[in-house]
């Protein structure tokens, strides 16, 4: 038997010999960094292993999970309202666009997604493009800012500022807006909610050009972003990307054309889409998807059905005592109401058996919610896919042969958001 001598002996003659073989590397070693998980250019808690060859990156490993909070677990034991408030903590610039998302998976399941009110639809999709901005203003400023554009960080947030007062209006929140519930919404705009949005979209018109013009043409921007992090089309299939970053490669893939929901057919805009697939392009993708947004808010501001004020009262829920909760003046008059409003609110929609997936075109990309029932007022299996995680899985192959200093720009970029990555 081995003594604690031995052991110690062997120890060091093993010790003895890793430094030997180091030493016979010593002129050809390569570096280890950490870039994180607390860095500020990495937009969260985004840990990268970088190998280094002097000032060249030879070796990329992002590691994620440091936001892990079981958000897909959590959903098993939860009704199907009550798991709306978590996905608010996904991608937490686009809350308003997350809740859509889910609730039309549900609604999907329950067989309703395409007998949704008309207004309802057009506020939806008024809510998501709203989100789309929102979250492009502040991809973009801390893109700008890691490259050293301090004042479009500054421009983009005061807009962002505005997106909120929006928000507020409509749902009484700001960030976590919780807005969506299955079948429709919490409520509906307040009477002057399409001017507001309005204004905001011509002082927001302004601000979106003076952004182009500190950057689009400027001789640093272009040189730090053009003909850098390249993805062909071949590659940005095989890694599953989506959204800007997967049409910045010239992939001419939008759910909203392709698969479109809610009320998108009847809505006019094109799809931007880039050709080389550098971080120019990727830049360029978001710079014209924020003026579609553009196009599709006025258009809903002057169809909604009802009109600003909806004087002809049009619903914003189906009309379905089982999946939506009655009015209080019911609940407070009629038993049956009451009823139904106990057994929604302590046993939840009662939803079919099966399974469904749904995708939603979210600013990041294709948000995706994969749900597995048994029946009942809970999922027994719910998977989300997150753009974030999946646009992540190209950092190995896209920093090799670069510098420390691209590292930033690639990462803002691809316009990542650790919550809906880590879920």
């Amino acid at each position: 038997m081995a003594t604690a001598q031995d052991i110690s002996i062997l120890d060091s003659a093993a010790r003895a010999a890793q430094a030997v073989e180091d030493a016979a590397d010593i002129h050809g070693e390569k570096m280890v960094l950490n870039m994180g998980p607390s860095h500020p250019a990495t937009h969260g808690v985004l840990r990268i292993v970088l190998e280094l060859d002097g000032e060249v990156l030879t070796k990329a490993d992002p590691d994620v999970g440091y936001l892990h909070r079981g958000d897909e677990k959590i959903a098993e034991n939860m009704t199907y309202t009550q798991f709306i408030p978590y996905t608010d903590r996904l991608d937490y610039l686009a809350p308003l666009a997350n809740n859509v998302a889910y609730a039309l998976a549900v609604e999907k399941l329950l067989g309703i997604h395409d007998k949704l009110p008309p207004r309802c639809q057009y506020i939806r999709v008024m809510c998501c493009e709203l989100a789309r901005i929102s979250s492009h203003l502040l991809g973009l400023g801390a893109f700008a800012m890691d490259t050293g554009a301090v004042t479009v960080f500054l421009l983009t947030f005061t807009e962002r500022e505005k997106i909120y007062n929006l928000a507020e209006a409509a749902s009484g929140a700001r960030l976590t807006t919780s807005y969506t519930r299955i079948g429709g919404l919490m409520r509906d705009v307040p009477p002057t909610w399409c001017d507001q949005v309005r204004q905001f979209l011509k002082e927001f018109a302004v601000a979106l050009d003076e952004a182009n013009t500190l950057l689009t043409r400027n001789r640093i921007w272009v040189d730090r972003l053009r003909d850098l992090g390249v993805v062909s089309k071949e590659m940005a299939i095989d890694y599953g990307l989506s959204g800007p970053n997967l049409r910045g490669s010239g992939v001419n893939w939008d759910l909203r054309k392709n698969q479109p929901y809610l009320c998108y057919k009847d809505l006019d805009f094109d799809v931007a889409l880039g050709s080389v697939g550098d971080c120019y392009d990727r830049y360029l993708v978001r710079m014209e998807e924020m003026k579609q947004s553009m196009r599709i808010l006025e258009q809903c501001c002057n169809k909604i059905p009802g009109g600003a004020e909806n004087k002809s009262k049009e619903p914003v829920n189906v009309a379905d005592g089982k999946i939506t909760l009655p009015s209080k003046q019911k609940v407070l008059t009629s038993m049956e109401e009451l009823i139904h409003q106990f057994m929604l609110v302590t046993e939840g929609i009662n939803c079919p058996p099966g399974e469904t997936y749904f995708g939603h075109e979210n600013p990041k990309g294709e948000l995706g919610f994969y749900i597995n029932s048994k029946g009942g007022g809970t999922p027994y299996r719910l998977k989300i896919r997150a753009p974030s995680f999946v646009n992540l899985s190209i950092l190995g192959e896209l920093m090799p042969g670069c510098m420390i200093s691209d590292v930033p720009v690639i990462l803002g970029s691809l316009d990542f958001v650790m919550g809906e990555s880590d879920r």
